[in-house]
């Protein structure tokens, strides 16, 4: 697995990249300090399996360069891990293509077990209120039926429980790894239109009205759910 880390704190970068190489023993984690660094590294072509950004570059916004990495490796997950943990940080993160979201302000231990999460292709975000997460817009220029990019995610969990069909929960599976309505319906051989009657089943299902709050929503679903699992070999030990 190759890791594209991205921040200008030498400490941190430091720090993250001997965090994640203990995580995963065998993951090739390539530090660089810049936009000007990632922007050279995207027009070279290397092949990344993970991209974690800061949103702090010294004088450049993070979420610029999120949009160009979204655009030059669409295939790319890109997980933002930033000091920030505002709400209409993560948000905006979001809807501009990132698959997670990791607040620095985390505990060690906490950050440890979020990184592990989004290596293994799940999404992780801070928790957020109700109001926060429902009163979401969505970024401009993207409808809640079509959406945009939001990375290629794998994430590993089933959707039983939210009550949907099988075949919704694959247009779930494809809806968070950013895959618009004509792509999912050429790859689960269905037209666009019962996708789109497909995405609003699993909206309604998440009690979501556009796929932003859909990844928020999952990503805090898969915590409670770790949570609650841990809380439960806590109590068996």
């Amino acid at each position: 697995m190759r890791v594209l880390l991205v921040d200008d704190h030498p400490l941190i970068l430091s720090a993250l990249k001997a965090m994640i190489e203990n995580l995963h023993p065998g993951v090739q984690v390539v530090a660089l300090a810049s936009d000007l660094a990632v922007r050279q590294s995207i027009a070279d072509n290397e092949e990344h399996d993970l991209v974690l950004l800061d949103l702090q570059l010294g004088d450049v916004t993070g979420f610029d360069l999120l949009r160009d990495m979204r655009t030059a490796w669409p295939s790319v997950p890109v997980v933002v891990i930033s000091a920030s943990d505002r709400a209409s940080d993560v948000i905006q993160a979001i809807d501009l293509g990132a698959m997670g979201f990791l607040p620095k302000r985390m505990s060690t231990e906490a950050l440890a077990d979020a990184l592990k999460l989004v290596m293994e292709g799940g999404i992780f975000v801070p928790t957020m209120s109700v109001g926060d997460l429902v009163a979401t817009p969505e970024a401009p220029g993207v409808d809640a039926a079509d959406g945009a990019d939001h990375g290629q995610q794998q994430n590993p969990q089933n959707y039983d429980h939210l009550g949907i069909t099988p075949r919704q929960s694959d247009v779930l599976a494809l809806l968070l790894q950013g895959a618009p309505n004509k792509d999912i319906a050429r790859r689960l051989g269905l037209s666009v239109e019962t996708v789109k009657d497909h995405v609003q089943a699993v909206l309604r299902a998440l009690g979501v009205s556009s796929r932003t709050q859909a990844v928020l929503a999952v990503g805090q679903m898969t915590q409670q759910r770790r949570q609650q699992a841990s809380a439960g070999r806590r109590s068996t030990d």
